[in-house]
Formats: C-alpha cells, sequence, structure tokens
C-alpha cells in the first residue's frame, strides 16, 4: 500500500514541478525519507504527515489495484483544487475557465460523428 502511495506522491509532485528538497522542506521531513517513501522503501508514515500529504496533494483516495482512478481523474481534482483558490482570486477568471471546458466538452460531444 505505502508504495502506491509512494508512487502518486511521486506523480503528484513532478506533475506540479516540485523538487524532492523543496517539497521535503514544506513537509518538514528529510528528502532521504521522502524519497524512500516515493520508492516503496519505508514501512511507516506518520498519520499527521498523511493528512499534509493530503491537503498538499489532494492524494486521497488511495486507489486498490481494482479502482485505478485514471490520469484524467487525477488531472480533474487537482484542477478543480486550483481551480477554487483562482475563483477566490479572480471569480470572472473561474467562470470563464468552467464556462470554456463546458463548451469545449460539449462541442467534441455534438460534433464526434462529423469528423
Amino acid at each position: 500500500m505505502l508504495q502506491n502511495i509512494g508512487q502518486r506522491i511521486r506523480t503528484i509532485r513532478t506533475q506540479k514541478g516540485i523538487t524532492l528538497n523543496e517539497f521535503a522542506k514544506r513537509l518538514d521531513v528529510s528528502a532521504g525519507y521522502l524519497s524512500n517513501l516515493e520508492t516503496g522503501k519505508t514501512e511507516t508514515i506518520p498519520l499527521s504527515l498523511l493528512e499534509t500529504l493530503q491537503k498538499e496533494l489532494m492524494l486521497l483516495p488511495v486507489e486498490s489495484d481494482d479502482e485505478v482512478l485514471s490520469e484524467t481523474s487525477l488531472r480533474l481534482n487537482r484542477a478543480t483544487k486550483e481551480l477554487a483558490l483562482l475563483e477566490n482570486q479572480n471569480p470572472e477568471a473561474a467562470e470563464y475557465l468552467v464556462s470554456s471546458l463546458e463548451h469545449g466538452i460539449n462541442w467534441f460531444l455534438t460534433n464526434k460523428n462529423k469528423n
């Protein structure tokens, strides 16, 4: 289970452009510990760290072998979190992005048979 969590941590961290050292510092853990966690070489993870990881990366729910979240689902979850932040700072920009996404999806769904 920790190996799956570790893989997700590394994937999301790198997709966000955060270095291992930078993220370890943000989590208040050593870079070695974080590396071991990401590669599944550690057997323990404190609950407080798991809670922090959830806040930083929207890591959970952890998928089981039977229900693997798609890359699109992971990206949409992260985008939703970032969109909420943007909405607080710039509601018009957030509305524009959501509206553009909705219109784009609708266009592709209605035009799928025409191509």
